[in-house]
C-alpha cells in the first residue's frame, strides 16, 4: 500500500471539503482544515455553522459521511471539540 505524504493527505482533504463547502456556504457557513496528523483530520466550522442548531446533523450526515467514503485512510475526524471515529 502506498503511503501518502502529509501534503498529499491535506490536499485530498481539501478536495473533499471543496465538494462539501457549497452546501455550507448556502447558509453562510464554512469549514476549514486545521491540520492532518497521521490518520486524524482536524476541522473547524466557521460562520453560521458555529451556532447552527443542526450542526451535529451536518457533521455526521454530510461531512463525516463524505470523508469516510472518500478517504479510507482517515480513521478519526475532529470537528471542534467533537471526535468521530470512522
Amino acid at each position: 500500500m502506498v503511503q501518502l505524504s502529509h501534503e498529499n493527505r491535506e490536499k485530498e482533504v481539501e478536495e473533499i471539503l471543496n465538494k462539501i463547502r457549497p452546501a455550507l456556504l448556502a447558509d453562510e457557513g464554512d469549514i476549514e482544515l486545521v491540520k492532518v496528523e497521521g490518520n486524524e483530520v482536524y476541522l473547524r466550522l466557521l460562520g453560521t455553522c458555529i451556532y447552527c442548531p443542526v450542526s451535529d446533523m451536518t457533521m455526521k450526515d454530510l461531512i463525516i459521511y463524505t470523508i469516510q467514503h472518500s478517504l479510507p485512510w482517515v480513521k478519526t475526524v475532529r470537528i471542534g471539540q467533537n471526535k468521530f471515529e470512522l
